[in-house]
């Protein structure tokens, strides 16, 4: 069985349930962290049932993981609403799952890294983290993970650490047909379909492999040519 280990979070669908298992495929150990029944069965995968949005909880998870090399943050939800009209309660939940879960887990999971000198970390991020009518909240915590990306691959770049998004445009999974989301349908990029969940995945891995050691601090998009009109 594989030496390696990493933690996916939202594990048990969409975009982490591809990136779970492409991992597995490779040989990875995996350890998913949802709310969700685990989806997969493998002699490498272990599923640990947890709230993500409850910051205590998130951090006691933290600590009683061992020997983590890699920290993938794929667990999301959309809640959308245009200014005048916003949804207070969806907007904490997205800033406590999509943001500060992130830092809790990191604060406790980067320093055992650096302290190896090897550990990568990826946020699943978002294009509409560049802003969007009626996702302003949304948007804004896709935003704040650039911004933490950013700042902790600088503080760890020189400890074989690196930390990035991937931010996808539309991508194909169960979120689309979230009845949160009803009012506003997914743009379709101009490849003419919607980004495919292991199409993520398989950039994810890589940013996983030692070939992409030089890589770090960087939001990389998977947009179907959605960013070639600016």
């Amino acid at each position: 069985m594989s030496s390696q280990h990493a933690v996916v979070t939202g594990s048990s669908s969409g975009i982490g349930l591809a990136i779970t298992q492409a991992l597995l495929d490779e040989g990875w150990r995996v350890t998913g962290l949802d709310i969700a029944p685990a989806t997969i069965r493998h002699a490498a995968f272990r599923s640990m049932a947890v709230n993500l949005s409850d910051g205590p909880v998130v951090t006691g998870t933290a600590k009683a993981l061992t020997d983590v090399d890699a920290i993938i943050h794929a667990a999301g939800v959309l809640r959308v609403g245009n200014v005048g009209a916003l949804d207070h309660a969806g907007g904490a939940l997205m800033w406590q799952l999509h943001v500060d879960a992130a830092t809790r887990l990191t604060d406790v999971l980067i320093p055992q890294m650096t302290a190896r000198s090897n550990g990568r970390v990826v946020f699943i991020g978002s294009r509409v983290a560049q802003g969007m009518a009626g996702r302003g909240q949304y948007a804004a915590t896709k935003a704040a993970l650039i911004a933490l990306a950013r700042s902790w691959a600088a503080e760890v770049a020189a400890h074989g650490v690196t930390v990035n998004v991937v931010s996808p445009a539309a991508t194909a999974t169960a979120m689309l047909d979230d009845p949160n989301r009803a009012s506003t349908a997914p743009k379709l990029p101009p490849i003419g379909r919607l980004i495919q969940p292991q199409e993520i995945a398989a950039l994810v891995s890589f940013l996983l492999s030692p070939a992409a050691s030089a890589i770090t601090g960087q939001d990389i998009q998977i947009c179907g040519g959605s960013s070639l009109a600016k």
